[in-house]
């Protein structure tokens, strides 16, 4: 098997991951933070999306020596000025709970009207591997999904906000999609499948 660390315990993201991957490296296998020996995580410090990834990819690669990825992703909201953001994870308080984030999301948008809804996924997936005595070498690549959040929670697919996001041209939220629909229009896909040729030729080669 080809490995290549994911720097992620959710086994969603795992199996997306792996889906799209196997694309381009059949036998590939995406090992995640429950897969390796512990180690402690950085803490997700900066202001953009990009620069949470390549924290996360960086020290993925110190600690496992392992070609890593990592991506940070978020939901940003038009009525909130671009919030939750970097801070969608955590936006009820420090722990990541989805529930509880949803909940705070629909009551701090229940005056806000169908058309003022707009909203968009964004995400940045980091590439870090080890290159030459001692180096890392880096890409970041980013996608977006348009959309709108809509009143209430519909689906039991996916994970986050999906089951608030109902992304433009479709009348289904994320969470009520196929995985491979998803997978087609959602922000983390088109990150992936951009950063997925450049994540094969590394792998290839080593």
């Amino acid at each position: 098997m080809t490995k290549v660390f994911l720097a992620s315990r959710n086994a969603k993201k795992l199996v997306e991951m792996r889906r799209i991957l196997v694309e381009y490296v059949p036998d590939v296998e995406v090992l995640g933070l429950d897969d390796v020996a512990p180690y402690d995580e950085p803490a997700e410090t900066e202001p953009s999306f990009a620069g949470n990834a390549l924290i996360k990819a960086h020290a993925a690669v110190e600690a496992t020596g392992l070609p890593s990825l990592a991506d940070d992703s978020g939901l940003c909201v038009d009525a909130l000025n671009g919030m939750p953001g970097v801070l969608s994870a955590r936006w009820a308080g420090a722990a990541k709970d989805d529930a509880a984030n949803n909940d705070l999301l629909l009551s701090q948008l229940a005056d806000v009207p169908g058309e003022r809804r707009g909203a968009s996924f964004r995400c940045a997936v980091a590439f870090a591997y080890p290159v030459g005595a001692g180096g890392v070498a880096e890409h970041v690549v980013h996608g977006e999904m348009r959309g709108r959040v809509i009143h209430s929670l519909r689906g039991d697919g996916g994970f986050g906000y999906d089951v608030l996001f109902v992304a433009d041209g479709h009348d289904r939220t994320s969470a009520e999609l196929s995985a491979e629909d998803k997978d087609a229009i959602s922000h983390r896909g088109k990150a992936i499948r951009e950063i997925a040729p450049v994540v094969a030729d590394v792998l290839v080669g080593l």
